[in-house]
Parts: structure tokens; sequence; C-alpha cells
């Protein structure tokens, strides 16, 4: 069965730390994958507001935000309650409308729990549709 690779760029601009709580941790007693998937939200949210978008994801005034289109998890290691992730982020792949963001997280101990990749697309919600990616958040995701 073919698996999932999420490729890494060659630096990360950025870097949050998200620890991790016992609601997190799930039968097996580890990070669940459901809880490492809001985990790279919450980083995305941080990353967001590092690239300038004061409102991380969307802005309820004007209603013009980013949507994820996609995601891909790659599990490296277990994660477990106490732990604190580190989220290293870039963007990579800017295009028309968008861009991805791809996370490298570690625990403190410097152990690869896992890589991921979100698709991100600058979207309208007054209209409901995607809009062009704005030329200042674009020059930072494309360079």
């Amino acid at each position: 069965m073919a698996r999932i690779k999420v490729a890494l760029p060659d630096t990360f601009p950025f870097a949050t730390e998200i620890p991790v709580r016992i609601t997190d941790i799930n039968y097996g007693a580890h990070l669940g994958n459901d809880a490492l998937l809001g985990m790279l939200h919450e980083a995305r949210i941080h990353f967001l507001k590092f690239l300038g978008l004061a409102a991380g994801d969307y802005d309820p005034t004007t209603k013009l935000g980013m949507i994820m289109v996609d995601v891909a998890i790659e599990y490296k290691g277990e994660g477990f309650h106490g732990d604190v992730l580190t989220f290293q982020m870039a963007a990579t792949d800017a295009s028309k409308y968008g861009f991805d963001v791809v996370y490298w997280v570690h625990n403190q101990a410097g152990r690869e729990i896992a890589r991921a990749k979100t698709g991100m697309l600058c979207f309208d919600y007054n209209v409901r549709k995607l809009r062009v990616l704005p030329a200042e958040l674009a020059a930072q995701v494309s360079g």
C-alpha cells in the first residue's frame, strides 16, 4: 500500500510550541490523530498571524479569510501527555489563490512526531467563493 510522504522545505521561518493536554490522549495512551489535527490548526493560526493576518485565518469584520482544502499527515512517532510539541512551519507552493503550509513536529527531546501539509486558499465568506491571494501575502509566501 502506498504511504503519504510529506516533503519538507529546506528552511522553516516560524516555530511555535503547543503542550499535549490530557484530553489529547487516546485509548492507546498517546496523542490521538484527531488531537494532532486540532494542534495543526492552532499552530497554523499562529503562523498566519506571523505572516501578518491579524485575525489568523478569518476576519469577522470583512468576512475574508483562508479555507483549508486538504490535509496530509505522516505520523512518525508518539506524543504523550506532558510533551511540549514544537511545530516548525513554512509556506510552500504558492498559487494564484493560496499556498500550502508544511509542518514539522517534534517533542521537547527532539524526537520527530509528525510531518504534515495543509492546503490553504483565500476565501470570501460574503459570496462564498475563492478570492485571489492578496499581493502582500503572496510576496511573503512566494519566497
